[in-house]
């Protein structure tokens, strides 16, 4: 099977999550730029740069997961996706743990927090918003043992 470059899964990405908007109201591509970029910032693989650009596609609902089932993408690449998609009602700890149990999901879990940290970012939501948001990425982090970056 060919796999997507690179090139095409951003290009899908930045098209699944068209008119999408994070919560600070910036364009939705700007975190998944983000996330990639952060994702071989850490010395991540083609594949975790990929998974980094998909990453919320599944749990926001723009790509089903029968689209990511016959995507041309890696296992690998799929298995990441899938542990970062969180479940309805899923606890944090469950959530947690199937990141550290699925090879190459955790630098790209690490590039997703550091972004929604970023203290630029947190700043511009209303203090309770931020301190909420703050509060869960560091019981995040600390689940999966990994420190600020």
């Amino acid at each position: 099977m060919d796999y997507l470059s690179l090139v095409e899964v951003e290009r899908i990405a930045r098209s699944a999550h068209a008119g999408q908007t994070d919560k600070n109201g910036r364009p939705y591509a700007e975190h998944l730029a983000a996330v990639a970029r952060g994702v071989a910032e850490r010395g991540g693989s083609e594949e975790q740069i990929a998974a980094g650009w998909l990453h919320d596609a599944i749990e926001d609902d723009v790509l089903s997961r029968e689209w990511l089932a016959g995507a041309g993408l890696s296992a690998t690449t799929k298995a990441i996706v899938d542990a970062l998609t969180k479940r309805p009602g899923e606890a944090l700890e469950e959530y947690t743990a199937r990141i550290l149990a699925t090879p190459g999901a955790l630098v790209v879990k690490r590039a997703d927090l550091a972004h929604n940290s970023d203290p630029v970012r947190l700043a511009s939501l209303d203090p309770a918003t931020a301190e909420r948001l703050a509060a869960k990425y560091r019981r995040t982090r600390e689940l999966l043992g990994i420190a600020a970056d």
